[in-house]
């Protein structure tokens, strides 16, 4: 990852000195199971245990002459051992290791995720919570629908991570398992039980079945999650970033002090932070598309998922993290324009309320069809007058309404302020309370 856009945090899992430790773990974890099950000598085990240590610039130089990373490895860490270097490596193919350590790390890089999103989901909440009284116009198409809470458009955003949330958890445990099931996955050289010794060892599970590799469908259900996060965080840069463009003005990135928004234009406060986000998304979507590919593997495996899994991982959740902190600030300092947001709702001239005349109507007696069709020509004297007209006289002009409306009927409707009056259920649902 480049370094804009670098989470040491996470980043510093992929590296190739934690990769090598985390092989070392699960070779000395298999080692153990294989002491504990009487085939391997306990004082061979303490001296691999002692004199093992991993030497990434040893492995590089190697890996030059076998092409081949966990042979050098494996040699690297064997010419620091006596006879006891028989053991190491016992009973396993490369990839028991490579993916068995690699679970070790996307376990340990997802853990990192949850305080991030947690922190997250309570910005969500107090800015819910906040505004949950604000009312506000709701946009269908982009055009004005009815008045609405804004704090609601903070109670879906929250409610959507906490989906993905759970999402993660399950894709967490599915992909994060130990794999120790030898060449070809029928344990032909390793017992049972050493896989499961292991797997409670790193407190997780194993593979119902295997080939020399975990089936990478898990890899890209993982994936898919992550961009379906990414993907949240850019429906929630898409609401904002539209709310603050000028017309509308109802939202802004906070602006620091210093801040500039344009080399060639002064005035300029631009959403940087959420097109930045926007853009990120489309990228680890990216990554998602090519694990899709590396599910169809020939046989029990062949490594044309190796290569790009060593790339798409790592910046996967190198992203996300970044992402999801950014988002985190940036809602933080939202600002909020209250005055703009409530001017929006009289924008239109009481087209908001066409609903509500409808709903009037019918219960009057009316027919639905008839009712919709008088109120739109209302309407639409309002909106071809570019809103000069207001829609409640141009209502009680109609003579049709007139007929089964009167004045004060029209005049209540508009005077009614419970737009809101189920918000505190939807709350309650959402855990919002």
């Amino acid at each position: 990852m480049i370094d804009r856009y670098d989470d040491k945090e996470i980043s510093s899992l992929f590296t190739l000195e934690n990769r090598y430790n985390k092989f070392l773990d699960i070779e000395l974890a298999v080692i153990e199971a294989n002491v504990k099950l009487g085939k391997i000598p306990n004082s061979d085990y303490q001296l691999i245990k002692e004199k093992a240590k991993v030497d990434v610039n040893r492995i590089n130089y190697l890996e030059t002459i076998y092409k081949h990373d966990v042979i050098a490895f494996t040699r690297s860490i064997s010419e620091n051992l006596g006879e006891e270097k028989r053991w190491f490596h016992y009973g396993l193919t490369s990839t028991d290791v490579v993916d068995s350590a690699m679970s070790l790390i996307y376990n340990e890089a997802t853990n990192k995720l949850y305080p991030t999103i947690d922190k997250l989901l309570e910005a969500y909440k107090e800015k819910a919570l906040k505004y949950k009284n604000l009312k506000c116009v709701a946009r269908t198409h982009g055009v004005h629908g009815e008045i609405t809470s804004f704090g609601l458009k903070f109670a879906r955003f929250y409610d959507e991570l906490k989906r993905n949330k759970d999402r993660l958890i399950n894709a967490q445990k599915e992909l994060c398992v130990i794999k120790l099931e030898g060449a070809v996955g029928n344990f032909l050289m390793t017992d049972p039980e050493v896989e499961n010794y292991v797997a409670h060892k790193f407190n997780l599970v194993t593979p119902r079945i295997a080939t020399q590799v975990i089936a990478r469908d898990v890899h890209t259900n993982y994936l898919n999650v992550i961009s379906l996060i990414a993907t949240h965080l850019e429906n929630v840069a898409v609401e904002f970033r539209n709310l603050s463009r000028t017309e509308i003005n109802e939202v802004n990135e906070y602006f620091s002090k210093d801040q500039k928004g344009s080399s060639a234009m002064p005035h300029k406060h631009n959403p940087i932070g959420l097109e930045n986000i926007s853009g990120l998304a489309r990228l680890v979507r990216g990554y998602s598309f090519a694990s899709y590919d590396n599910i169809c593997l020939y046989h029990e495996r062949d490594i044309s998922h190796s290569s790009n899994e060593r790339i798409i991982f790592l910046d996967a959740l190198t992203l996300i993290s970044y992402m999801l902190k950014r988002m985190t600030r940036i809602i933080n300092g939202l600002v909020i324009n209250e005055d703009n947001i409530i001017a929006n709702i009289y924008k239109t001239k009481g087209l908001l309320y066409s609903e509500k005349v409808l709903t009037k109507l019918i219960e009057s007696g009316v027919s639905r069809e008839e009712a919709y069709d008088n109120v739109q020509v209302c309407a639409n004297k309002v909106y071809n007058s570019n809103f000069t007209l207001d829609f409640k006289e141009e209502l009680k002009k109609n003579d049709f309404i007139k007929a089964h409306l009167s004045n004060e009927d029209i005049e209540n409707i508009f005077n009614n302020t419970d737009f809101l009056k189920n918000v505190p259920y939807i709350y309650k649902r959402v855990g919002l309370e």
